[in-house]
């Protein structure tokens, strides 16, 4: 593939000890920093055509967004003895110069991997992204699911049949509906809602068959074996952590955790006057969901505890509304999940939770 912006020579290429990669669909832009800072080349090459080129450099830190693609090629340069750091697309973004374009882009990539306060991604394994993309397939099955549930349920409504919400009620009710003749339902109304039915029935099987494989990860996982011990945490939340954060190492401690996945409350403070507001909701939006309903469900179990823990839950449910209290436990079981994954530590061994 031909480059674009300055021409490179050969021997400009073993100054470089800083690489800036902004990632394409099908090709890549590579920037090249010397020691000192100053950009020495500027390239365009083909995916297969830069793994060939980064594998003839010396060691060199090589920063890029933690986008499509970027954990299979971080990889892959990893293998190839290289200092590989991904970054969020939002921190990267204040280090490009005046106008926007690939080559621009690379150079921040390049030069905000150098600052020693950049926050990085880890690298994921392809046991991680699999996992990952497991979890999202059954999102949108789940997604699908609901979707027809609610049109089925508005074609009843307008002919002045009402079932409640929820997917047991639906099913229990829709068959009856069905084969009652005195209803109205025209036959060509009760074949299109008896396929929507069998449809649904379906997506219910495929749903409980990805259950089961992620019961199957859970148990040969000795990390979430760990954290299913938490009161509340089952297989599903177990396996989105690991498949989202691993070993829970690239993050300094449990509340960079609990920030990253939007549980800690939004800050504007200013003048020496703190001012704190609701939770951010950023971040992992799925894993969120994930912990506020293992929140939920481990509410009470976890608030009998006679540990700090579950006295501190009993405070909080005596002084707030149990919204809060499920929220604020949300972010305390984060902060447990990163203790035990960093430290190997089963639940309750030595009170991993942090002090409140």
């Amino acid at each position: 593939m031909a480059s674009t912006g300055q021409p490179a020579r050969r021997g400009l290429l073993k100054e470089v000890a800083t690489i800036g990669l902004d990632l394409a669909k099908t090709s890549v832009y590579f920037v090249g920093l010397d020691a000192s800072g100053q950009v020495r080349t500027r390239r365009q090459y083909s995916k297969a055509k830069l793994v060939q080129v980064s594998a003839k450099l010396g060691p060199c830190r090589i920063g890029m967004e933690a986008c499509c693609g970027a954990h299979h090629l971080g990889r892959q340069l990893l293998a190839q003895g290289h200092d590989v750091r991904l970054m969020p697309p939002k921190y990267v973004q204040p280090f490009v110069k005046r106008d926007k374009n690939d080559s621009k882009d690379a150079e921040a990539c390049a030069e905000a991997c150098l600052r020693p306060s950049m926050h990085f991604v880890a690298v994921k394994s392809e046991g991680q992204l699999a996992m990952q993309s497991l979890h999202r397939h059954r999102s949108r099955l789940v997604g699908n699911s609901t979707q027809l549930v609610n049109q089925a349920r508005g074609i009843l409504l307008e002919r002045g049949i009402t079932i409640p919400q929820g997917k047991h009620r639906f099913a229990a009710q829709l068959p009856e509906i069905l084969s009652d003749p005195g209803n109205g339902l025209g036959e060509r109304m009760r074949e299109l809602l008896a396929d929507m039915l069998q449809e649904w029935q379906r997506l219910q099987e495929r749903i409980q068959a990805i259950d089961c494989e992620l019961v199957a990860e859970a148990q040969q996982c000795e990390a979430c074996t760990r954290l299913r011990e938490v009161p509340g945490i089952g297989a599903q939340t177990a396996t989105a952590l690991v498949a989202a954060i691993g070993d829970g190492r690239a993050f300094e401690s449990g509340r960079d955790l609990a920030a990253w996945l939007g549980l800690t409350p939004k800050e504007n403070s200013t003048g020496g006057k703190q001012r704190l507001g609701r939770i951010s909701k950023r971040g992992n939006r799925y894993v969120r969901t994930l912990l506020v309903h293992c929140a939920r469900s481990g509410l009470e179990r976890l608030a009998k505890r006679s540990d700090r823990l579950g006295q501190w839950l009993r405070r909080m449910l005596a002084e707030k509304k149990r919204s809060t209290v499920i929220v604020a436990l949300a972010a305390r079981l984060a902060r447990i999940t990163w203790a035990l994954l960093t430290s190997g530590q089963r639940f309750g061994q030595q009170q991993p939770q942090p002090a409140s």
